[in-house]
């Protein structure tokens, strides 16, 4: 992983996670000893917004609309699927091996959540969930919990915190696009 690298993320399938909580996106209450975050907001109402924004979510448009180059091993909907997502320019940007933990591709509730692998610059897991709420209106929620993993964002600390916030805010409005087509 990191700079000059174009790696397959099939080469990844047995890298193992860079922290122990696997699948506590899941969990009531988020894992302690990390920075925690959830955002939701409706991205619209009604079975076909519904429709839209999962398959944005479930097609990486999320991660898409911060710049990130996404190359997978499989769907978003599939657990166990490896993803890459490089930041910067291309065979020069920074590489960010992840796994997914947890998808579900049909129903009212829909989603996935992907933990870093060994070489990510953070250590922790990120869900990304869509939901037809029972007054029809459709939400769209991310919860994370993380930490700084490697001295570099350590050092790079403030600023990896802000391209994190500006990132969360783009991809609350990449899905909120998609469900109003």
């Amino acid at each position: 992983m990191g700079l000059f690298r174009a790696t397959d993320p099939a080469a990844l399938a047995d890298t193992p996670f860079n922290y122990a909580e696997v699948g506590a996106t899941a969990a009531a209450r988020l894992p302690s000893g990390y920075r925690t975050a959830t955002y939701a907001t409706v991205v619209g109402s009604g079975r076909a917004d519904l429709e839209r924004a999962s398959a944005a979510v479930l097609d990486w448009r999320a991660q898409r609309s911060v710049g990130f180059r996404v190359r997978a091993s499989g769907p978003a909907g599939t657990p166990g699927t490896v993803v890459v997502l490089t930041a910067g320019l291309p065979r020069l940007g920074y590489e960010l091996p992840c796994r997914v933990v947890w998808a579900a591709t049909d129903g009212d509730e829909r989603g996935f959540s992907y933990g870093t692998l060994a070489g990510h610059p953070e250590s922790g897991e990120e869900r990304f969930t869509v939901r037809l709420l029972p007054g029809g209106e459709v939400e769209f929620e991310i919860r994370v919990f993380f930490r700084l993993a490697t001295r570099a964002a350590r050092l790079a600390g403030p600023l990896s915190l802000g391209l994190q916030r500006l990132g969360t805010q783009r991809y609350l409005s990449a899905i909120r696009r998609a469900a109003r087509g």
